[in-house]
């Protein structure tokens, strides 16, 4: 099982832990880090400062919003990062939430699935160094080309539903986020259907020997998600369909928070002493995902999860 590491965004924690967290990373010896972007940095500025600061792990930016970012922003912005660090860079895809692609951005997500397809499609050339010549039903790019060296990044995309998976059959890798292992091995079963070489990685939620805050910041982070579509139904068949109807009667988020179990929160999060967790990562591993990338949880007690990265690592 290869791990990697992702960088969370924990309530009540500074945002430039995620440079530290990075460097302990690359210190460890893991081999690559994933840079989202959420209400802090811009993913492509903070991949940059992350290269400098860094010796040599691998940077990938995103999930990046298909129906935000355009493919020549994101090839320019790959290419960009590449050559201001000289490390390799991979680039990630989603569809994000309505939240932040219409409410922040004021964009539409309509057709956002086939943004998904015709973004891979686009992004593929011009990342090789070509110039762009696409065109499609929601994203157009044409006569572009690279004035920096081509990064020739790999591509990931975020999957959950059947579009985005067929999206991700086009794709270098595919990765999931905050799934069960029974969740993450039908989508992988779907994925076989279409493509046999495309890498399948989880997003995992990380805290070795977690004192009472990482089982609040797990908490709050698995909150949004128990109303969700497909993730509701999810933690109902996981056996949680109690807290997911308490979910939907749309408590306070502390109270919903409150309500979570444990075992809740193990079902989808790497939770335990390093035992538990060996047994954790080879039941993803049984599902056929072949990478985890660990979102390692910072606490007052363990910043920037740096015991919970050195744990792991050994």
């Amino acid at each position: 099982m290869r791990l990697s590491v992702s960088l969370g965004v924990w309530r009540d924690r500074p945002a430039g832990e995620a440079v530290r967290t990075a460097q302990i990373a690359d210190e460890c010896g893991y081999p690559e880090v994933w840079v989202g972007e959420r209400g802090t940095y811009d993913a492509f500025a903070l991949a940059t400062a992350i290269g400098t600061a860094t010796r040599g792990i691998t940077l990938t930016v995103g999930p990046l919003a298909v129906t935000v970012r355009d493919p020549m922003m994101i090839a320019m912005g790959a290419a960009s990062v590449a050559a201001l660090t000289g490390r390799p860079v991979g680039v990630a895809l989603g569809t994000s939430s309505a939240e932040v692609v219409e409410r922040w951005h004021g964009r539409s997500r309509a057709g956002s699935g086939t943004a998904l397809h015709e973004a891979v499609q686009a992004l593929r050339p011009l990342l090789d160094g070509e110039e762009s010549g696409f065109s499609g039903t929601q994203l157009s790019s044409q006569g572009y080309r690279l004035r920096l060296p081509a990064p020739r990044s790999e591509i990931t995309v975020a999957a959950f539903g059947p579009l985005a998976v067929s999206a991700a059959a086009l794709a270098d890798r595919m990765v999931v986020d905050l799934l069960t292992p029974a969740a993450a091995a039908r989508l992988v079963t779907d994925l076989r259907l279409l493509d046999r070489t495309t890498r399948v990685a989880a997003w995992v939620a990380a805290a070795v020997d977690p004192d009472e805050a990482a089982i609040a910041q797990i908490r709050q982070g698995v909150a949004p998600y128990l109303a969700a579509p497909g993730y509701a139904e999810m933690f109902a068949e996981a056996g949680f369909a109690d807290v997911v109807a308490y979910a939907r009667t749309c408590p306070s988020p502390a109270d919903l928070a409150a309500a979570i179990p444990d075992a809740l929160l193990e079902s989808v999060a790497l939770i335990g002493d390093s035992v538990e967790i060996m047994d954790r990562l080879d039941a993803y591993a049984e599902a056929g995902v072949d990478e985890v990338a660990l979102v390692p949880v910072s606490t007052p007690a363990d910043p920037c999860g740096e015991a919970t990265l050195k744990a792991l690592a050994e």
